[in-house]
């Protein structure tokens, strides 16, 4: 099907149809993969001013940790899936552009710690006005404050090019960890674009590349400032579930109800379900702190400062937490960790991915070294120089080491933490573990994962979050 005078805006077939997508990172990677995989009608072409990024996207080591995203990029890679730094040149020759750069939390000035910062994706529109020449589909994917869609749009029309370009936000729903399963079968695809004709027949163009294999029904179209504004409640909700269910197990220990049945009794209400009712250490990530706080700044921008308050106290809670499992570690172990080895079993912020942004483990690591602990630090997918890195430690700092095993972590440890649910941890031979700590020998399970009364009758003494706290001797 060939275009007509407003281009890609009339094609809703694809075919032949070139999408760019601007950032090689964890949203674009696995989005424009599962596309190329889905579509092989589509060309599809991921690009970074990154070298180092797309080369690891060219090889066997991908630069994302995803169960299943090897053999989706192998899939398409070479045959329809592209990626490059040649980003002017893949800008002027797409059709569609998604727009999938970093938006984190501003450190400086007015909004610092709440507000998004959007120097990346100014930078991109402003690429983008600079190099076109002809109208083009340009698609926010990365995760941003509500009305940025009309930022982009008064860039884009002051190049002097008197091109009419259309603007959609197409927020991601991915949870890592399952991003490849939330990408084959999601819940739903949020399309959002202007209420004109030619915003209608863009959303359109969109939703054709979409319903290549998602059924037509869960892809949802909607205005274009409903569909920003979704992404961050969404995520603002789900931190809420965490933060509430975390505020009740500090409630549980000290009652003896254990957080664990009360999420069962409380999950079963139709009302209010089972999921997001996990207690543990903390929430993490690069998208929950972020979107609540962006949301918190939003409130106050337009004048809502108790619903700002609101959302704040999410965040809050959750910091809390995190502070409230370092403190239980100090406190049990005599109110002093100075000189103590301390094994700490995983560093991502969940499990099955490589991903580290604002993990509890980060905030937890930071607490101990402070007290001067030193740390043998194990996760099975977070390389060492990302740990120094988040934990901002010199090369040389030799109070945090890195065994290979969390068994080598644990020899020698007075205590062991588990700030990581992985499945590995849960099959760890913990009689053999508890013969080559220091005793008393204490584990801290700040994910709920290992079986307590095992553990008790090894010879274990076991703090689990939420749970009521074993008897003194």
């Amino acid at each position: 099907m060939g275009k007509v005078e407003s281009g890609i805006f009339a094609q809703t077939l694809t075919n032949f149809m070139k999408i760019c997508c601007i950032g090689a990172g964890y949203v674009g990677g696995p989005t424009m993969a599962m596309i190329a995989s889905k579509c092989p009608d589509i060309r599809v072409e991921v690009v970074d001013l990154n070298a180092d990024r797309i080369a690891a996207w060219n090889s066997d080591e991908l630069p994302v940790y995803e169960p299943g995203l090897d053999d989706v990029v192998r899939s398409a890679r070479g045959r329809n899936l592209f990626f490059s730094t040649a980003v002017e040149d893949t800008i002027r020759s797409a059709d569609i552009i998604f727009v999938s750069v970093n938006t984190p939390t501003k450190t400086f000035g007015m909004g610092a710690e709440k507000a998004a910062d959007l120097r990346y994706i100014e930078a991109v529109a402003r690429t983008i006005a600079e190099v076109v020449t002809e109208p083009k589909i340009i698609v926010e994917k990365s995760t941003i404050p509500v009305r940025t869609a009309e930022a982009i749009k008064t860039i884009l029309a002051s190049n002097g090019k008197g091109l009419k370009h259309q603007v959609l936000s197409n927020p991601e729903f991915l949870a890592e960890g399952t991003a490849v399963a939330d990408l084959t079968a999601p819940d739903r695809i949020l399309i959002g674009g202007e209420t004109t004709p030619e915003g209608q027949t863009a959303v359109e163009s969109l939703v054709s590349v979409y319903a290549h294999w998602v059924p037509r029904e869960r892809i949802l179209t909607t205005n274009l400032w409903s569909s920003e504004l979704s992404k961050l409640v969404a995520n603002a909700f789900l931190a809420q579930r965490i933060s509430s269910i975390n505020s009740i197990s500090a409630l549980c220990e000290t009652t003896g109800a254990d957080v664990d049945e009360v999420a069962r009794a409380i999950g079963t209400d139709s009302r209010i379900g089972p999921k997001f009712l996990k207690a543990s250490v903390g929430f993490g990530g690069s998208c929950f702190q972020k979107d609540v706080l962006n949301l918190v700044y939003l409130c106050g921008h337009f004048g809502l400062p108790e619903v700002a308050a609101y959302w704040q106290h999410v965040v809050q809670m959750n910091d809390w937490q995190k502070r409230r499992f370092s403190e239980k570690v100090l406190r049990t172990l005599f109110n002093t960790v100075t000189g103590k080895r301390i094994a700490v079993l995983g560093f991502a912020f969940k499990k099955d991915t490589n991903d580290t942004r604002e993990s509890a483990s980060i905030y937890v690591c930071k607490d101990l070294l402070e007290e001067r602990a030193n740390l043998a630090i194990h996760d099975p997918k977070v390389k060492p120089e990302q740990i120094r890195k988040d934990l901002e430690l010199a090369t040389n700092d030799s109070r945090v080491s890195f065994p290979a095993t969390a068994e080598e972590a644990a020899a020698g440890a007075h205590a062991l933490l588990i700030l990581t649910e992985w499945d590995a941890y849960k099959q760890l031979d913990f009689e053999k573990i508890y013969q080559h700590m220091l005793k008393p020998a204490w584990i801290f399970d700040g994910r709920n994962i290992l079986d307590r009364a095992k553990l008790e009758a090894i010879g274990f003494k076991v703090y689990a979050i939420g749970k009521p706290l074993p008897e003194k001797n």
